[in-house]
């Protein structure tokens, strides 16, 4: 391996120690925003620490600049990123940006050592005689662009260096990689380099943990993966990573912009937030919390109904970003197992209580530790290190804030590292960790300072010996508390956790160790039967809060055979009902089973005894009906049905009721099956709907009066008129013909004209014929599909056309084509006298709109407005497509389609026909009455198949009335979408299609 020349630079700075006699002030000053700049040496006499606690300056320019992380090592030498490439990605250039800062690139940068040399490091400090004070400085790895955290483990050094996690080999530990990195990670977003992946570290279990910040999105796989294959993600999440296993999941879902992992003496996983009046959050494995639901993206879940918040506190300024709880025993015995977190707006540190709520925490502020006159003082990472001692890094700004940074506010020369001990404490002498053997490392496990006893088991975790086991499992049997979870972590490193091991820890005295023995065993989503059982029967029997919070994490990751009794069992544990967390984790378990186990659910339901547990009558009866009712499938529907036939009382239903009422506001509430209708007449619900249903007489006639009356409520009008879809009332005919002449409300409108497509009455295509040249374009889209269907109505709507009562120029390609189903000579002679040749453009003219349209996006002068193309895609796209949760459900949903990929979209739009997503697949459907449908099949069940046309309306046609189904080649998606379009507008839409996340 040829070696890289280092440069060993003495450290020429003094370090400065500093105490004062006066404690920081409790009350927290103004936000700071700007001040004189100050030398590292008149920087430090500014600072204000309690009597106990002394300051010292460790790090300051030039040895480091821009310190955003900080890290130690086995031998206790300081690692620290040096992000001095930010705000901006090296040899990118960006197309567009939204208000919150959030860039679109032109590329996907390389990965190192092939992408364009940035100015982001990574340096290491030695303090080589022990004085306290390094004295030694080194570049580990140099070029980096927005390169934000890294870790040492496994041979070499882990660096998350957005798109890509990379490791560095360095098996010979001569601090230079052996060679180039090796891409374990890609997809990681730099939408916002201000919220990028970061603070990389190890958990107990070997898992590489890391957050993600709210302003960013995530596609990520491993390389060599499809694109299909990728986990999306938006926003803010805990992700965590196997390296030997090579395995990427999302931990947990939401949390405020994270930046900051903490990791507590019992493996509980924390990070800040950027919001006021909390000091953070608590995180549970597979949970989803709170975030900025318009700014960050809704939560991949969108059956979660509900969420948990950040850890109480009182009202306080935001905000703490990034926190460590302190548990070592250097500092007075007084500040031992508090929060200690960076204050970078105000330029202070804060030390906070922590004490339990239920399941979870609460914080509560005793006093601000560290504090300054100097108002560039920004703290934006916080450790304990191996002498117990605080440090934090100062990036010593201007102000800490994007806006500015992406205006050219950044200060690049400077930053500084700063170490808070006890007053009295002394230097630590050298030391190697590494050279210990692995039975001496054994001993480690016990240091008092949890620093120490991590890198135990990070070095337990490279070495995996195996010798070591007899002796771990003697540790964890014979000894309690800390001691024997840290035998359980380094039991599993070294590769000792078996079944056997398992099997007894289970029944262990201290409830971490079993709560850590159920998370190790579930993390492979499975277990072995005996131990299922085991698992099973401790759900009804654990005292422990946190172990039940576990088990039900747990459950969720198990198949149903034993994951659902663990969660039945724990749902029958009433000292639970007001816990902050578990209720919540365990509808997030019952509800991965709807698809897939919705059996064994109704089973559980079957049970009279259940209905009357505390848990499931306030968290779970509502949920759960409303998820069934969420979809609107009429076979998620028939289980709302078999629930509600379940249901042991009124009460019981009228629980139900209220989750079904939920699901359904603002949609319609007519296409139910008969099974339901009558389920919810057992208890009186829908009695109208019902009535029409049942053909009741007085139901029928008061649903006319009702929706001949324009001054009735309108959501009764359109709930009724399409149930007068479904269920033949001819009645109902003159009335809604005369909403189409006479309404000025358009869904009222549109809502006629789906209903009236039943009733094979040729006033029906004469009436829709002489109002359309007087309609909307939303209206005529409705009416083009309805005079398609039958075919008096397209002959009289062709006829029209021919008579030049109708402009051909307002009607669609697609229609026309959709009226060549009919064997008529009348309508085929028509349509070639006004439409000539229908068969659509050529692959050769497709191929020459792809060219163009490439060119028009890649030699734009001008920057594309973000906003502008929204409002394009609300217009041209969004009635069938849904972005961010918003727009129609004819197509498919673009938020999760690679919409980087322009090429790939461009083929997609141009033409639609050539890949046609999976359930999208188009049908003509013939029916006994007379009526051509097209559209994709929305729903269907054994009685009924809902086709779902191009202008968005669901056509239900029950199955004994389909005379042909016949699959069809073309796509709804018409073609010629961008030639309408100029070229800016061109440029603007895909500027916003390639958005990863809503625009505020």
């Amino acid at each position: 391996m040829s070696h890289r020349l280092f440069l060993l630079v003495a450290i020429s700075q003094i370090m400065y120690s500093f105490a004062t006699s006066q404690a920081a002030p409790p009350e927290p000053p103004p936000k700071n925003t700007g001040g004189e700049f100050f030398s590292p040496a008149d920087s430090l006499k500014q600072f204000t620490v309690p009597d106990d606690l002394k300051i010292e300056q460790v790090l300051a320019e030039p040895d480091v600049k821009q310190p955003i992380f900080q890290n130690f090592d086995e031998r206790g030498r300081m690692w620290v990123m040096n992000y001095l490439q930010y705000p901006y990605p090296q040899g990118l250039k960006i197309l567009s940006k939204d208000k919150h800062h959030r860039s679109v690139y032109d590329k996907v940068p390389l990965a190192p050592p092939h992408h364009e040399w940035g100015a982001d490091k990574i340096t290491i400090h030695e303090d080589t005689n022990g004085d306290g004070k390094y004295d030694q400085h080194k570049i580990f790895v140099d070029g980096l662009s927005i390169a934000s955290s890294f870790v040492k483990g496994r041979g070499g050094v882990w660096v998350l260096n957005p798109p890509y996690l990379l490791f560095y080999p360095d098996q010979d530990i001569d601090d230079v990689p052996d060679g180039d990195p090796v891409v374990h990670l890609e997809g990681f977003g730099m939408e916002d380099t201000h919220s990028v992946v970061n603070s990389l570290r190890w958990g107990p279990d070997g898992w590489l943990y890391s957050s993600q910040g709210s302003t960013v999105s995530g596609k990520v796989k491993k390389p060599g993966q499809k694109d299909n294959e990728a986990i999306q993600t938006l926003g803010q999440l805990i992700w965590r990573y196997h390296p030997e296993k090579k395995i990427y999941e999302i931990f947990a879902e939401g949390g405020g912009n994270a930046f900051g992992v903490e990791i507590d003496n019992k493996g509980r996983i924390y990070s800040g937030h950027n919001g006021g009046n909390t000091r953070g959050f608590h995180y549970t494995q597979g949970s989803y919390y709170q975030k900025g639901f318009g700014k960050h993206g809704p939560l991949s879940n969108p059956y979660t109904f509900g969420y948990f918040q950040a850890m109480k506190h009182a009202k306080v300024p935001r905000f703490t970003h990034n926190f460590i709880i302190y548990e070592a025993d250097t500092l007075p015995q007084k500040y031992w197992g508090h929060l200690f977190g960076v204050e970078p707006l105000q330029g202070r540190v804060v030390e906070s209580e922590i004490s339990a709520d239920g399941s979870s925490y609460q914080t509560e502020d005793l006093q601000r530790p560290v504090a300054t006159t100097d108002k560039r003082f920004r703290p934006v990472d916080i450790k304990v290190g191996p002498d117990g001692a605080i440090y934090f890094c100062d990036m010593y700004e201007h102000e800490i804030a994007h806006g500015q940074h992406y205006a050219g506010q950044v200060e690049k020369g400077d930053g500084r590292i700063y170490r808070l001990t006890a007053k009295d404490a002394k230097p630590l002498a050298p030391f190697d960790l590494g050279k210990k053997t692995s039975p001496e490392l054994i001993a480690v496990l016990d240091h008092p300072n949890k620093w120490y006893r991590q890198q135990a088991l990070r070095l337990f975790g490279d070495r995996k010996d195996a010798s070591v086991i007899p002796a771990l499992k003697q540790k964890l049997f014979e000894t309690d508390g800390q001691s024997a979870l840290e035998a359980l972590w380094a039991l599993n490193l070294s590769g000792g956790f078996d079944e056997s091991v398992a099997e007894k820890a289970l029944q262990h005295q201290d409830p971490f160790v079993r709560a850590w023995t159920i998370r190790l065993l579930c993390d492979e989503n499975q277990v072995p039967a005996k131990i299922g059982q085991q698992l099973i029967a401790l759900a009804l029997t654990e005292p422990h809060v946190q172990v039940r919070s576990q088990l039900a994490s747990s459950s969720k990751r198990l198949p149903a055979e034993t994951g659902l009794p663990i969660a039945f069992n724990l749902l029958s544990r009433s000292e639970d009902l007001d816990d902050v967390h578990l209720p919540l984790i365990l509808w997030w378990s019952l509800e991965k089973r709807v698809d897939k186990d919705r059996e064994a659910l109704l089973a559980y339901f079957s049970k009279a005894e259940v209905w009357q547990y505390p848990i499931v009558e306030k968290y779970i009866l509502e949920r759960i009906m409303r998820r069934f009712a969420s979809t609107g499938s009429r076979n998620d529907l028939l289980v709302c049905a078999k629930l509600l036939e379940l249901a042991p009382g009124k009460s019981h239903a009228e629980i139900l009721m209220s989750g079904f009422e939920t699901a359904m506001k603002g949609r319609s509430q007519a296409s139910f099956p008969k099974a339901l209708i009558t389920a919810m007449s057992k208890f009186g619900g829908q009695s109208m709907s019902l009535g029409i249903r049942q053909g009741d007489k007085a139901a029928i006639e008061n649903a006319l009066k009702i929706v001949d009356d324009s001054k009735a409520d309108n959501q009764k009008r359109l709930d009724l008129i399409q149930i007068f879809g479904e269920v033949k009332v001819p009645q109902s005919v003159p009335l809604l013909l005369n909403i189409i002449k006479n309404s000025s409300d358009l869904q009222m409108q549109i809502a006629s004209i789906s209903a009236l497509q039943q009733y094979p009455d040729e006033t029906i295509g004469k009436v829709v014929t002489a109002q359309y040249p007087d309609m909307s374009d939303d209206l005529r889209s409705a009416a083009q599909t309805l005079v398609s269907i039958r075919k008096p109505w397209a002959l009289e709507f062709l006829t029209a056309i021919d008579a030049g009562k109708i402009n051909k120029d307002t009607v669609p390609i697609e229609t026309a084509r959709k009226m060549t189903v009919y064997s008529d000579a009348g309508i085929s002679g028509l349509i070639s006298k006004h439409f000539g040749s229908i068969s659509g453009a050529t692959t050769e003219e497709m191929q020459k709109q792809i060219a163009a349209q490439t060119q028009i996006l890649q030699t734009g002068k001008e920057d594309p407005d973000r906003y502008a193309g929204e409002k394009l895609f609300q217009k041209n796209c969004g009635k069938c497509h849904k972005l961010f949760g918003e727009g129609g459900a004819i197509g498919p949903d673009l938020t999760a389609f690679k919409r980087d990929d322009v090429g790939r979209m461009l083929v997609n739009i141009v033409n639609p026909s050539a890949e046609i997503r999976e359930g999208f697949e188009t049908f003509l459907v013939v029916t006994e009455d007379g009526r051509t449908v097209n559209g994709f099949l929305a729903d269907q069940d054994n009685n009924v198949i809902v086709m779902r046309s191009a202008d968005g309306q669901s056509i239900t046609i029950e199955r004994d009335n389909i005379d042909e189904m016949l699959p069809q080649k073309k796509s709804l998606m018409p073609e010629g979408l961008l030639d309408k379009l100029s070229e800016k507008e061109v440029r603007d839409l895909f500027s916003y299609l390639r958005s990863s996340q809503p625009l505020p």
